[in-house]
C-alpha cells in the first residue's frame, strides 16, 4: 500500500523553520525543510492538518506555535464537526490544528493522533484518478474532496477542491509560483496534475 514518508517545506531560511517546527509542533522527521528562493505568493494550494484527541490539545498546540513565531489565521472555534484552528508559520505553510471531540477526557498536551497533507485541486476528479494510477486507493469520497486510505503511513492524504481549501483555512484562494512543499512517499517520483513535485523515500 502506498505510504507518505515525510514532507519536505521549502523556505528562504531553513534554519529559522527548523526552530520553528521543533518548538511548535515536534514533529521529528515527518516534517523536514530545504533551501529555496522558488517564487511564490498568496495561497499554495495545500494545508497541513494537525489531528488531536481532545480541544485541550488544540489549544496547547496553536499556543505553541503562536509562541514560537506563527501568525493565527483562523482563531480556535468550536462548530457542529468539533474544534479548530489555522496558524500560518513564518516560512508561510498553512496548519489547521483540529479535533472530532468536543470535550477533555484527559489533561491537555501537545500529543498528535496524525498528520495529513490536503492538497488543493483544480480537477479532483482528474488528480483522484490520477492517484488511483499510482497505487493510491480510496478511503472516503465526496463531491470535492477525497481522502486516500494510508493506515500505516506517517502522513495521511486528500484532496480538496482548491477554492473549498482555502476557504477552509480561512485565506483567499489566489496565489502563484511554487507549492515550496516536495512529498516523499513510495509512489514517487513523479508530478501530479496540480503540480505537486512527488520523491522517492529517502534510503
Amino acid at each position: 500500500m502506498t505510504s507518505i514518508e515525510s514532507v519536505t517545506i521549502e523556505t528562504a531560511d531553513p534554519v529559522a523553520a527548523e526552530q520553528f517546527y521543533a518548538a511548535a509542533f515536534g514533529l521529528g522527521a515527518r516534517v523536514r525543510v530545504r533551501a529555496s528562493d522558488a517564487p511564490t505568493s498568496g495561497f499554495r494550494a495545500f494545508t497541513l492538518s494537525l489531528i488531536v484527541s481532545q480541544p485541550g490539545n488544540v489549544s496547547a498546540l496553536l499556543d505553541a506555535a503562536l509562541a514560537a513565531g506563527a501568525t493565527a489565521v483562523k482563531p480556535l472555534e468550536r462548530t457542529l464537526w468539533g474544534v479548530g484552528g489555522v496558524v500560518a508559520a513564518p516560512d508561510g505553510t498553512l496548519w489547521k490544528v483540529a479535533t472530532s471531540t468536543k470535550k477533555d477526557t484527559t489533561e491537555p498536551s501537545r500529543t498528535v493522533d496524525k498528520v495529513v497533507l490536503l492538497l488543493g485541486s483544480g480537477d479532483v476528479a482528474a488528480s483522484k484518478r490520477f492517484y488511483l494510477n499510482r497505487g493510491f486507493t480510496v478511503g472516503k469520497s465526496f463531491g470535492k474532496y477525497v481522502e486516500f486510505a494510508t493506515p500505516s503511513s506517517p502522513i495521511g492524504l486528500g484532496l480538496y477542491a482548491r477554492r473549498a481549501l482555502a476557504k477552509d483555512a480561512g485565506v483567499p484562494p489566489e496565489g502563484a509560483g511554487s507549492h515550496r512543499i516536495t512529498v516523499a512517499g513510495s509512489a514517487g517520483p513523479f508530478t501530479d496534475p496540480d503540480g505537486f513535485e512527488w520523491a522517492a523515500p529517502k534510503a
